[in-house]
C-alpha cells in the first residue's frame, strides 16, 4: 500500500517539527514544503534536506497526489488554509489552536461536513505525551473508578526576546485561553468523555509584562459537563529560568476510586526525565514511568485518512474542545473590559 503523501504549509510556530515527525513516525511521505519567509525556510530545509521548497502554496494545494496538508501557520490564519485544503480534497493536520474566532470555527465546521475530510488538530500535550496516553489507558480500565473532577495546568517559558511580533498581537495569536488552554479542554473531554460542557468563570491577565500589553500572560477557567464532572485550567507565561524544562505541566485526574497525577516534563522531586505517572488507589501509591509508552496518534490518523474512520480523535472533540477554549476566551475579556488589539 502506497504512503500518505503529505506537505506542510505555513512554519511559523516550532510545533511544526512535531507534527511532521508524527507523521514520519508513521510511514507517511514528506513530498514539500511552502513558507513565505525566507529564514523560517532555510532553517527548516537544514532540518529536511531534500524535501523542496515550494514559492507557491497553491501549487502544493492543488496537487491530486498529496493527501494531507499540516501547518503551524500564525494562528489566525490558520483556518482559512484548512478550508482551502478541504475545498481541494485534502485531510488537514493543525497547530492548536487551529482557529482563533468561534466565526472561524463555525466556518471550518461546515466546510469539514460539506467536503467529509478529516481536520485534526494536534493537542500535543495529550497525544504526543507518553504520560497522557498511559492514563487514558488507565482510565479506561477502572483505576480510578468515575473521573469526577481534572485539575490541568499548563505554565510555559516565555523567551520573550525569541518570540516573533505575532506571538503578541491578540488578533494573530487568539489570546492565552484559545491557545494554550485549548490542550486542556481536550483532555477534560477525553477524561471525562464528554461530548459537551459549559464555561462556569473564565479570566485573562498581562500580570508581568506590560511592555506588551497585547500579551496575555496568565489565564484560567472552570468547566462544568452535562452529568457534573467539573475541571479547572490555569495556564500562564511563568516559568523561570531555572526549571530545566520550558513548563512543568501537570494533570490530575480526580475518581471515586482514586487519583492520577501527571508530571508531565519534569519531576522537581528529582526522579530524570519527563512523563512521570503517579496512582494512588485502594493498594496504595505507585509511580509509573511512561517515557517508553507508544504513541499511536499519527499511525491512526494515517489509517483514518486511508480508511475514514476517526480512530486518532473523534471529529466532533476536535471542534469542542476548540469551541470550549475560544468561549472561554471571549468569556474573559469580556469580564476584563479587555480590547483585543
Amino acid at each position: 500500500m502506497a504512503p500518505l503523501r503529505f506537505a506542510a504549509i505555513g512554519l511559523n510556530h516550532d510545533h511544526i517539527h512535531g507534527q511532521v515527525h508524527v507523521l514520519l513516525r508513521a510511514g507517511a511521505e514528506f513530498v514539500g514544503f511552502h513558507a513565505a519567509e525566507d529564514d523560517i525556510a532555510a532553517a527548516f530545509a537544514d532540518k529536511y534536506p531534500g524535501i523542496p521548497r515550494v514559492a507557491d502554496a497553491r501549487r502544493l494545494i492543488e496537487d491530486p497526489s498529496i493527501q494531507m496538508i499540516v501547518s503551524a501557520a500564525v494562528s489566525s490564519e490558520r483556518a482559512d488554509l484548512a478550508i482551502a485544503a478541504m475545498r481541494a480534497g485534502k485531510d488537514v493536520m493543525l497547530d492548536k489552536p487551529g482557529m482563533t474566532t468561534l466565526e472561524q470555527l463555525e466556518a471550518v465546521k461546515a466546510v469539514q461536513a460539506e467536503t467529509g475530510r478529516i481536520v485534526s488538530i494536534l493537542y500535543s500535550e495529550h497525544f504526543e505525551t507518553a504520560v497522557t496516553v498511559k492514563a487514558g489507558e488507565l482510565v479506561k480500565a477502572g483505576a480510578i473508578g468515575e473521573v469526577v473532577n481534572t485539575v490541568g495546568l499548563g505554565p510555559h517559558r516565555l523567551r520573550k526576546a525569541s518570540r516573533p511580533a505575532w506571538f503578541f498581537d491578540r488578533p494573530r495569536y487568539g489570546g492565552i485561553l484559545t491557545d494554550i488552554a485549548s490542550h486542556q479542554c481536550e483532555q477534560f473531554l477525553f477524561f471525562t468523555g464528554a461530548d459537551d460542557a459549559e464555561i462556569l468563570s473564565a479570566s485573562i491577565g498581562n500580570r508581568a509584562n506590560p511592555d506588551t500589553p497585547g500579551l496575555q500572560d496568565v489565564g484560567d477557567m472552570h468547566l462544568r459537563t452535562p452529568a457534573g464532572q467539573t475541571g479547572y485550567v490555569r495556564v500562564d507565561w511563568f516559568t523561570p529560568d531555572g526549571l530545566p524544562t520550558w513548563g512543568d505541566g501537570r494533570l490530575t485526574i480526580i475518581g471515586t476510586e482514586g487519583y492520577i497525577e501527571l508530571r508531565k516534563y519534569v519531576d522537581v522531586a528529582g526522579r530524570p526525565g519527563k512523563d512521570h505517572l503517579f496512582l494512588v488507589d485502594r493498594k496504595g501509591v505507585q509511580h509509573i514511568d511512561c517515557q517508553d509508552m507508544d504513541l499511536p496518534y499519527g499511525r491512526q490518523l494515517v489509517a483514518d485518512v486511508r480508511d475514514r474512520t476517526e480512530t486518532a480523535m473523534p471529529q466532533a472533540r476536535c471542534f469542542k474542545a476548540m469551541e470550549l477554549a475560544l468561549k472561554a476566551q471571549a468569556l474573559a475579556e469580556a469580564a476584563s473590559g479587555s480590547i483585543k488589539s
